[in-house]
C-alpha cells in the first residue's frame, strides 16, 4: 500500500499554489513511478473522503477499496487504479474546493494533475481508443462537418434513432446523449472581413477597451449565436470587436485525453496570434469557460517559462469578467430595455476554478426585475464524457441535483455560461424547454 508523506494530516490553512506541470521529463511517462504515486494519493484520498460527492472517480475509488478483502487499497486490482483516471475529466474541483492537502500543505496532492499523468502515460502507450481521438478531433471533425452537404447529413444522422444506433455501434457514443448541431455557415465565415480597430478605444482598470473573439471550436461550428450574441453586448457598450486572425482549437480536449502533444501544437499555433493582438492593445475573450481556462491556467502551467503564454494568461477574460471589470469603472451600459424574471443559473466547473467569483450572476443581477438562483454543482458533462456509452449513464446521475434544482426554481429561464452543460441539464428535464445562454438573455434584456 501507498505511504503518505510523513506530517501531521491537518490540512493546510494557505491559498492553494499549483507547481509548473513537469511533462517533458523522462520520470512523468514511467509508468513504475506513476503507480508509486498515485498509490500514495489514493492511500490519503481514502483516509479523507471528503470528495466523494464530486465526480465518479471517488466512489469508484472508494468502493474498490471497500468490497476489497483488506478493505485498505493494497486490496484493489490495478485495473481499478485506471478506472478511476478514466472517471475523472479534469474538472478541477477537488483541488479547488475539497482537498486539504494540496501545496502549500507537505503532502502535496495534485489529484487532477496526477490523473491528467496518468491519461498522458495511457495516450503515449497507444490505449487510447480511436473513439476518444476522433471526439476531441474538434477541429477536424467541425471543418469536415461543416461543409454545407456533411452539415445536413450529419444533423440529420444525429437527429434519427437510425443514425445514433450506427453512431453507437461504430464509435461507442450513447444513443442518448445530446450531441451537438454543426453549422455550414459558421461564425468564422459569417463575420468574415474589416474588423473594427480603427474605432477608439476607452481603457478602464485592467481592460484596454477593445476585444479580439477567440471564437472556440464549439462557438465556430456548434453554436454560432454565442459568438453573435457576444459581439452584439460588446458593441452596444461601445467596445470594438475583432475576430482573432487564426485559431485552432485550444487544446483543452486533447488534455483531457492525455494527449500532451496536440496541446503543444495548438499552443504554437494559437499563443503567436494572440499574443500579437495583446501587443497591439486588445484584449481577448472566448465565450467557453473551458477554453479561457486552457489559457488561464493549463498552458502556463505547461509552459510556464514561454513569456507569450504568460502574456495572453494575463489578457484573456471571460466575458462576465471583462463586462464586470468595466462596470467597476463606470464603462457599462445600465439601460436594460426588458427584465428577466428569474433565472436558474448553473455555474460551470471550469469558471469555478477560475477564482473571478460568479460574474454573470453579477451582471444578470443588475438588470431590473430580475432574480438569479446559483447552482454551484457538476453537470457531469466534460465535452465528451457524457457521450460515451460507458460513461453517459453515469453522467447523468452527477447531473441529477443539478436537474432537481433547476425543477424546483421553475425560473422563467435556466441558463448555463458552459453551453454543453445546458444541453446537459435540457437531456434530464426532459421538457422539451431549451437553455437559454447568459449571453443571449443581455441581448433580450438589452433590447438588442
Amino acid at each position: 500500500m501507498g505511504q503518505k508523506t510523513e506530517g501531521t494530516g491537518e490540512g493546510s490553512l494557505e491559498a492553494p499554489t499549483r507547481h509548473p506541470l513537469d511533462w517533458t521529463g523522462a520520470a512523468f511517462y514511467d509508468e513504475a513511478d506513476l503507480f508509486k504515486e498515485l498509490e500514495r494519493v489514493y492511500d490519503i484520498c481514502h483516509g479523507c473522503r471528503r470528495c466523494f460527492s464530486l465526480c465518479n472517480a471517488f466512489p469508484t475509488l472508494f468502493d474498490a477499496i471497500d468490497e476489497s478483502e483488506t478493505m485498505e487499497l493494497d486490496g484493489v486490482a490495478r485495473e481499478v487504479y485506471w478506472e478511476v483516471v478514466d472517471h475523472c475529466y479534469l474538472c478541477d474541483m477537488c483541488y479547488m474546493t475539497k482537498c486539504p492537502y494540496v501545496p502549500p500543505h507537505e503532502w502535496n496532492v495534485d489529484f487532477p494533475h496526477l490523473m491528467l499523468r496518468a491519461k498522458a502515460v495511457k495516450f503515449k502507450r497507444a490505449r487510447t481508443r480511436l473513439r476518444d481521438r476522433l471526439l476531441t478531433s474538434t477541429d477536424t471533425v467541425g471543418k469536415l462537418a461543416g461543409i454545407p452537404i456533411v452539415t445536413r447529413a450529419v444533423n440529420a444522422g444525429n437527429r434519427s434513432k437510425t443514425g445514433r444506433k450506427l453512431l453507437q455501434k461504430a464509435l461507442g457514443v450513447h444513443p442518448d446523449a445530446i450531441l451537438p448541431e454543426y453549422h455550414g455557415k459558421t461564425l468564422r465565415k459569417f463575420l468574415a472581413g474589416p474588423n473594427e480597430a480603427d474605432k477608439a478605444a476607452e481603457p478602464a482598470g485592467p481592460t484596454q477597451g477593445k476585444v479580439a473573439v477567440f471564437t472556440t471550436c464549439y462557438g465556430n461550428y456548434n453554436e454560432p449565436q454565442l459568438g453573435h450574441d457576444l459581439i452584439a453586448v460588446m458593441q452596444h457598450n461601445h467596445i470594438p470587436v475583432t475576430l482573432v486572425d487564426k485559431e485552432h482549437c485550444c487544446g483543452m480536449p486533447k488534455l483531457e485525453l492525455g494527449d500532451l502533444e496536440s496541446v503543444k501544437a495548438a499552443k504554437e499555433a494559437n499563443i503567436p496570434a494572440l499574443a500579437a493582438l495583446v501587443n497591439d492593445g486588445w484584449d481577448i475573450v472566448a465565450p467557453v469557460p473551458s477554453c479561457v481556462l486552457m489559457f488561464k491556467q493549463e498552458l502556463p502551467l505547461m509552459f510556464p517559462d514561454d513569456p507569450d503564454v504568460i502574456k495572453v494568461r494575463d489578457a484573456i477574460f471571460d466575458p462576465f469578467e471583462y463586462l464586470m471589470l468595466r462596470h467597476k469603472y463606470g464603462k457599462l451600459n445600465t439601460d436594460f430595455k426588458q427584465p428577466l424574471g428569474k433565472i436558474a443559473y448553473h455555474v460551470p466547473c471550469h469558471l469555478r476554478v477560475q477564482n473571478i467569483g460568479m460574474k454573470t450572476r453579477d451582471f444578470l443581477q443588475l438588470v431590473p426585475e430580475t432574480s438569479i438562483e446559483p447552482i454551484e454543482r457538476c453537470s457531469g458533462h466534460d465535452g465528451t464524457y457524457a457521450v460515451k456509452q460507458e460513461f453517459h449513464e453515469t453522467s447523468m446521475k452527477i447531473c441529477r441535483p443539478v436537474v432537481n434544482r433547476v425543477e424546483r426554481a421553475a425560473a422563467d429561464y435556466y441558463s448555463s455560461d458552459c453551453p454543453m452543460a445546458g444541453h446537459q441539464i435540457e437531456n434530464g428535464l426532459k421538457n422539451d424547454k431549451a437553455p437559454t445562454h447568459p449571453l443571449s438573455l443581455v441581448r433580450l434584456a438589452y433590447g438588442i
